[in-house]
């Protein structure tokens, strides 16, 4: 049997995409992830499989380098909407520094991931539609992470280094 894609039906579309939606609400954003690949192999500029493409490549990160933070980093920046790309852009830089975060990183090296997201949000807020809160909705969730820590894990102090000091002269 050969191991091929097979594509999916452009009248099968709009159901797919449901279905992604259904499988990252399941907590199975692999599932989701799988069936944003086939909507976009049909149709490369649909803005709802870049969408939820990006969200579920972020959904797995777990602060390693194996997340794939350039990927979605891209599937964001070619949203044609200027208060999409800075909204899902700043939630990017936000989930990066969460499952670093999660990961073990200490909190003082991932205090720029989070001002980067909330610059983002910053942004999306002056460009958003009408009733939409969302970007201030992701804002508050990062104040309050960043508040959630003492302000001394936030700001690392590192230890002075001795200039006068000189490795030991191992010659004989």
């Amino acid at each position: 049997m050969d191991a091929i894609l097979k594509p999916i039906s452009p009248a099968g579309v709009p159901a797919a995409l449901a279905k992604a939606e259904k499988y990252r609400l399941l907590n199975e954003p692999g599932e989701a992830e799988s069936i944003c690949r086939d909507v976009l192999a049909i149709e490369p500029d649909n803005q709802m499989a870049l969408r939820l493409l990006g969200l579920t490549l972020t959904d797995q990160f777990n602060g390693t380098g194996l997340d794939h933070y350039a990927e979605a980093s891209r599937v964001f920046d070619s949203l044609r909407d200027a208060y999409e790309r800075l909204y899902y852009s700043g939630i990017l830089h936000e989930r990066r520094a969460k499952a670093q975060l999660r990961g073990g990183c200490f909190p003082h090296t991932l205090l720029v991931l989070f001002e980067e997201a909330m610059q983002c949000f910053e942004q999306a807020e002056k460009l958003r539609p009408s009733g939409n809160d969302d970007a201030i909705l992701r804002w508050n969730r990062c104040v309050r992470i960043l508040q959630s820590r003492t302000s001394s894990e936030w700001a690392k102090e590192f230890d002075p280094i001795e200039t006068s000091d000189s490795p030991p002269d191992w010659r004989p």
